[in-house]
């Protein structure tokens, strides 16, 4: 793969919904960061926030002004924000679809980060032959298989673990009109040289990298979370959920007993929650402050937290119109 943070399709963008949100990018985009903001402190109240409230919480993330307002702007013809209108004053807030897709998201990143699912020694294969004049549907089928948790041992072979779940054939059945072939079984070793083995899809020295990277950065601030004032808190938040909602799609729960011994992958997810978790109420109380301030002084109760347990809760289906995910 290239650069391992280049992945698009961190959350489900297939294509067909009506909701499309913003694509990954190799750093933060301003789209990017707005949707982290509201859906870390709105996704379970679906809030509406006073558009001047954003386009500052944006500016202490290092938005510009202008860059803030196209980015609102941008989600909201993607379907990803409802805005309202009271006089000369704008609001926005998450969609339902938006809501549902987010929460389904942030409940994959947490479940796809922990250890102990088994595995039964066997490998589900995906063979695909598309020419080139369908370049549009290869790059798609491969984005939707990365999103899986498969990698391309050889181009046009990628391989998991695991087996396809329904609601995964589902989403792939989507994106394999044409020659298209899927099989699980064991590998059966060769005894020769060169032979590549399944598990090399995945450059696990160059996750161990980034799991090792995201404990160095993150592990000093752990014990400290509660010396950190608002603003900064909520940038550290964003900043670590931006790292670490990667994770999954690096290493989609690859079978331990194929892994060096003392895979970071557990400790990783321990560390994202004490400090995602640590600054959540710092953070909520500064991101009140400033839609107050922007909304004539009325108070925003409507503004919480989101925690690693409403991750794994995932949001009411009365709040964004769909079960959680």
């Amino acid at each position: 793969m290239a650069s391992a943070f280049d992945i698009e399709e961190i959350y489900p963008d297939d294509g067909e919904s009506s909701v499309r949100l913003p694509r990954r990018q190799a750093g933060p985009s301003p789209q990017g960061v707005a949707v982290t903001l509201l859906a870390d402190y709105t996704l379970t109240t679906r809030a509406t926030l006073p558009s001047a409230a954003i386009v500052a919480l944006l500016a202490e993330a290092g938005v510009t002004s202008a860059g803030a307002r196209t980015a609102i702007s941008r989600l909201a013809r993607r379907g990803v924000l409802e805005r309202s209108q009271q006089g000369r004053n704008s609001s926005y807030r998450l969609s339902r679809a938006a809501a549902a897709d987010l929460s389904a998201g942030a409940h994959w990143i947490l479940t796809s980060t922990t250890d102990g699912k088994p595995w039964d020694g066997c490998w589900t294969v995906v063979a695909f032959s598309l020419p080139q004049e369908r370049a549009a549907q290869r790059r798609a089928l491969r984005g939707q298989l990365r999103w899986l948790g498969f990698a391309p041992l050889y181009d046009g072979l990628w391989i998991s673990p695991y087996e396809l779940t329904p609601p995964a054939r589902s989403r792939l059945a989507r994106h394999t009109r044409g020659a298209v072939t899927v099989f699980r079984g064991r590998h059966a070793a060769l005894d020769v040289i060169g032979e590549r083995a399944p598990v090399e899809a995945w450059d696990i020295v160059a996750i161990s990298r980034q799991y090792e990277e995201f404990l160095r950065r993150w592990t000093p601030l752990a014990s400290r979370t509660g010396s950190v004032d608002g603003p900064a808190a909520v940038r550290t938040r964003t900043e670590v959920m931006d790292t670490y909602r990667r994770f999954p799609t690096l290493d989609p729960q690859l079978p331990l007993e194929l892994l060096p011994d003392g895979w970071p992958r557990q400790s990783a997810r321990d560390l994202f929650e004490a400090v995602y978790d640590g600054l959540a109420g710092p953070a909520e109380r500064h991101v009140r402050a400033v839609v107050a301030r922007h909304a004539g002084g009325a108070p925003a109760p409507d503004v919480r937290a989101h925690t690693t347990a409403d991750m794994l809760a995932g949001v009411r289906a009365d709040r964004c119109g769909a079960p959680p995910g």
